[in-house]
């Protein structure tokens, strides 16, 4: 069997999504089937039904830079040991971001790299925690995102009454949930990213999503599913989700810890990083 274009639109009907902004998770893999057109013939069945589809678009492995010395630019409780050596070498990338420079974290999958590639695209301004559109709205979901406002396309999105699509993914890969977090009274963490005039600032970036699926029980009823091929999807209002996650985590900070070891998970249920220098 070859999933085809009207297997993707049946889909995307059954779930009510048409003429909505979506934000899209997707395993391709998980159709089980190939996929006639592969990763642009899902963002078409979307486009093609009046939606917006906005994936993210991370570029943390080209553009992240290690924490400065400084103390004042190393905030505490910001989900780091400062004192183990930074893990990452950078891939090979400009000096500085911009939204025309069409990379994006290979870890994150086929479809974000295939969808910043299309003719068309809006990509938000954040160094590390871009997001990418396509469609009707995509210019004003991505264009207040910025350094200092790394969620500002969810926030958009949750007032265009958009949707939470996953493909073949789960809980944790469900970025509109650190929204979520941040409007529950968390600080968001801290990381580092060159500037155009040779700085290294401080951007804000999500924290560990590991421990979001124990929100199912608190999700299951928002949610409509469908199945194409072997990939199961889910759709949950967006809207609805942060009403209905942000109170629960107010007031149980500790309810999306992953395990009792990861620093990331404790520091955030304990509000975050406490500030040092300003953002930017």
């Amino acid at each position: 069997m070859t999933i085809t274009a009207e297997h993707l639109g049946r889909a995307v009907d059954e779930l009510g999504l048409a003429g909505r902004p979506v934000l899209v998770h997707a395993a391709l893999r998980s159709f089980g089937e190939p996929l006639d057109g592969g990763a642009d013939a899902l963002t078409d069945a979307l486009v093609d039904r009046g939606c917006t589809v906005l994936v993210p678009a991370f570029t943390e492995p080209h553009f992240g830079v290690a924490p400065p010395p400084s103390p004042p630019m190393r905030p505490a409780r910001n989900g780091i040991d400062y004192s183990r050596p930074w893990p990452r070498e950078p891939l090979a990338a400009p000096d500085v971001y911009t939204p025309g420079c069409g990379l994006v974290n290979p870890h994150l999958g086929a479809f974000p790299a295939a969808l910043v590639a299309r003719p068309g695209v809006h990509r938000g301004g954040h160094p590390l925690n871009s997001f990418a559109a396509v469609g009707p709205d995509a210019a004003a979901l991505v264009r207040d995102q910025s350094p200092v406002d790394v969620y500002a396309p969810l926030r958009a999105l949750a007032e265009r009454d958009g949707r939470s699509l996953l493909i073949g993914v789960g809980l944790n890969r469900m970025t509109v949930l650190h929204l979520a977090e941040q409007q529950s009274g968390r600080r968001l963490f801290r990381r580092w990213a060159r500037t155009g005039d040779g700085r290294t600032a401080l951007v804000e970036v999500g924290s560990c999503s590991e421990g979001f699926p124990r929100l199912e029980p608190l999700l299951r009823a928002r949610a409509r599913t469908t199945t194409v091929g072997a990939a199961r999807w889910l759709a949950h209002p967006v809207r609805e989700v942060l009403a209905a996650v942000a109170p629960v985590l107010a007031a149980e900070p500790g309810l999306t810890r992953c395990s009792a070891e990861c620093l990331a998970c404790a520091h955030a249920a304990s509000g975050g990083p406490v500030e040092t220098v300003p953002l930017g």
